[in-house]
């Protein structure tokens, strides 16, 4: 008994149909598998904060309804607003400014043992100084305006992307700057075709250590050289003995911190480096 062609390629057609059909269902089973886990450990967490504040486990401590009560209130009537607004300026400017050179460093850093020698002692020193000690020393140069609280996010962040940057390039696979080199390819070519791209991966995660840095060095600066945006929220509510209001700012700015890096990390698997997404 003989098949026919069509029959044949029908028939593998229809097995690859339902092997991508599969594939695609377990990737989806995955992702609300991983939703779910989410889910049920924050319901675990804000269970847990209602009845530490039910106890009470401190006068100072307020429920997670409580909270969430004083967050519409700040929101309701613009102060929550108002502060981030403040707040954001100079972590945006200070990313923004860390990003880029910290980035290029790096690379030069990678690149060169010159440059190697010359910055990263520096860098070093400076990741493991105590920066809450050194922000305060910047009001004493610029003030207590836009600039100072810039700087200290600049402080925070640069150390993080410089290094990560800088380690990032030198573990570059060296056999593909060796077939590069081989394909006559000059230095910019092998830069930007083949290091760079090799390093995204800890070039992203070190930049997402220097946004979560970043957000560390602006609440240091509001609460130690100005009490402004979120800083003062903070600082005013426990003045007043507000709590809930005080962990209500408390907490939103850890969230903000939170869905800024998952919505980094989105922008590399989806955008920047699809074949993550498709692993």
């Amino acid at each position: 008994m003989t098949v026919s062609p069509a029959k044949l390629d029908n028939g593998i057609g229809a097995s690859k149909e339902a092997s991508i059909t599969r594939g695609q269902a377990i990737r989806i089973f995955a992702d609300e598998r991983r939703s779910f886990w989410i889910v049920l450990s924050l319901a675990i967490l804000f269970f847990a904060w209602e009845v530490a504040g039910r106890i009470p486990i401190s006068f100072a401590f307020p429920t997670f309804s409580e909270t969430i009560l004083a967050f519409g209130e700040m929101v309701a009537d613009g102060s929550m607003l108002k502060a981030y607004f403040l707040t954001l300026q100079p972590l945006v400017l200070g990313v923004i400014v860390s990003a880029a050179v910290g980035i290029a460093l790096g690379v030069a850093m990678g690149l060169s043992e010159k440059a190697e020698w010359l910055l990263a002692p520096v860098f070093i020193v400076l990741q493991a100084a105590p920066m809450a000690a050194l922000v305060p020393l910047v009001t004493f140069v610029y003030g207590i305006g836009l600039t100072a609280k810039t700087l200290a996010v600049i402080m925070l962040a640069l150390p993080v992307i410089v290094l990560n940057s800088y380690k990032a390039v030198r573990h570059v696979n060296p056999s593909l700057v060796d077939m590069c080199r081989s394909f006559q390819g000059n230095r910019m070519q092998q830069i930007f075709k083949i290091i760079i791209p090799d390093a995204s991966p800890v070039l992203f995660a070190g930049l997402r250590l220097g946004i979560a840095a970043g957000f560390i060095g602006v609440m240091l600066a509001e609460l130690l050289i100005t009490p402004t945006g979120i800083g003062d929220l903070i600082t005013y509510h426990r003045s007043v003995a507000n709590y809930a209001h005080m962990y209500a700012a408390v907490a939103s700015i850890i969230a903000v911190s939170t869905l800024t890096l998952a919505g980094l990390q989105y922008v590399e698997t989806h955008l920047l480096r699809p074949e993550k997404r498709r692993k």
